[in-house]
């Protein structure tokens, strides 16, 4: 089969650039004084060609149900990778690494129960540490990427909304009390969205989290990223008023056209283009069964390049649902399928400016 075409999208402000589809011998190198960040996310025991970068950011669904044969694939490719820091935390398909969920439910999902120590150890041993991977949960991280360069800070949580009971899932009247919890950081890595944003699933439900959405204007990370519903990759750059107490939140969904479906007016002065976005979610054959197979539109802006005067610096937050498994519309270019990490389904290219 022939490669599938690239068409080259990204997002410009004055402190973030967004590549969200690019062919990979294209990609542009990250400017001094810039930090670039490879988002991944919903890889599910799958590899694939992942640009080089300061930071790895891998949002959850490590694997296929948790198994160690699994976590034994996923982190062998996750240690070859060039990144120097690689971040990482677990997602509702990661059955053995919610502890107390697994002792209950291990029956209902493998014959032989798994050995979660030795799970443990690929995901923090030294084979791990000499890879420069960090598991978080529920846990905070800080790294420099430059010698006597800035110190970034990272929050991991790999918990989403109750869907079907799987691992890491929470009751939405919980959803407050966690959330709480959450510090201030650069990073926010989380498994599921926020709700409204790139949350959209295939039978138009919104299945982010309410709470979430309601901490960001506390929160206001440089960037957040997250997956879980697949076929709503994307990424937005949301600027924040500058007044806190009249902040704006983000944006509200969207429809599969492209259409706002909130009464929220964004502080910042995009224009969506339609046509113009990038879906993820299902299963290999299909739907993978907990739901994450749908999603809001991966609409996208364009704004004026750094240093060209057109606009100043303002605080903003990049939104990115990293998701790189292939499904809904936009898992199909022409008669042929989207391969794992191909066209529309790469990792997403943030670089922040330090």
């Amino acid at each position: 089969m022939a490669a599938l075409p690239y068409t080259p999208r990204s997002i410009t402000t004055a402190s973030s650039i967004v590549h969200l589809e690019y062919k990979p011998a294209a990609l542009s190198p990250v400017a001094p004084g810039w930090t670039r960040f490879v988002c991944i996310s919903d890889t599910h025991t799958r590899s694939f060609a992942v640009p080089d970068g300061d930071v790895l950011l891998h949002s959850g669904d490590l694997t296929n149900l948790g198994t160690l044969s699994d976590f034994q694939k996923t982190m062998e490719w996750l240690y070859s990778l060039p990144h120097k820091v690689k971040i990482i935390i677990a997602g509702n398909h990661d059955l053995t690494l919610h502890i107390d969920y697994y002792e209950r439910e291990h029956r209902r999902w493998h014959r032989d129960r798994q050995d979660v120590e030795q799970i443990l150890e690929l995901l923090t041993g030294p084979r791990a540490r000499a890879a420069g991977v960090v598991y978080l949960q529920d846990s905070s991280h800080t790294f420099q990427t430059k010698p006597n360069g800035r110190t970034w800070s990272v929050y991991g949580s790999p918990w989403s909304p109750e869907f079907f009971n799987w691992a890491f899932n929470y009751p939405r009247e919980e959803g407050e009390a966690l959330v709480a919890k959450f510090p201030k950081t650069d990073i926010l890595l989380t498994h599921g969205p926020p709700s409204g944003i790139f949350d959209r699933t295939r039978c138009g439900d919104l299945v982010g989290c309410e709470a979430l959405r309601a901490r960001l204007p506390s929160l206001r990370p440089r960037l957040h990223v997250f997956g879980h519903i697949h076929e709503a990759r994307g990424a937005y750059v949301h600027a924040w008023a500058e007044d806190g107490a009249s902040a704006s939140e983000p944006p509200g969904a969207q429809n599969e056209d492209g259409d706002d479906l909130s009464d929220e007016e964004d502080d910042l002065d995009i224009s969506f283009d339609e046509e113009e976005g990038a879906g993820g979610g299902g299963g290999e054959d299909g739907d993978d069964g907990d739901g994450d197979d749908g999603g809001e539109n991966g609409t996208e802006a364009t704004r004026s390049t750094p240093g060209s005067g057109e606009e100043e610096e303002r605080e903003e937050t990049v939104f990115v649902n990293a998701a790189t498994f292939p499904a809904g519309r936009a898992a199909w270019r022409g008669t042929h399928r989207v391969p794992f990490g191909g066209p529309g389904f790469q990792a997403v290219v943030v670089d922040l400016r330090d």
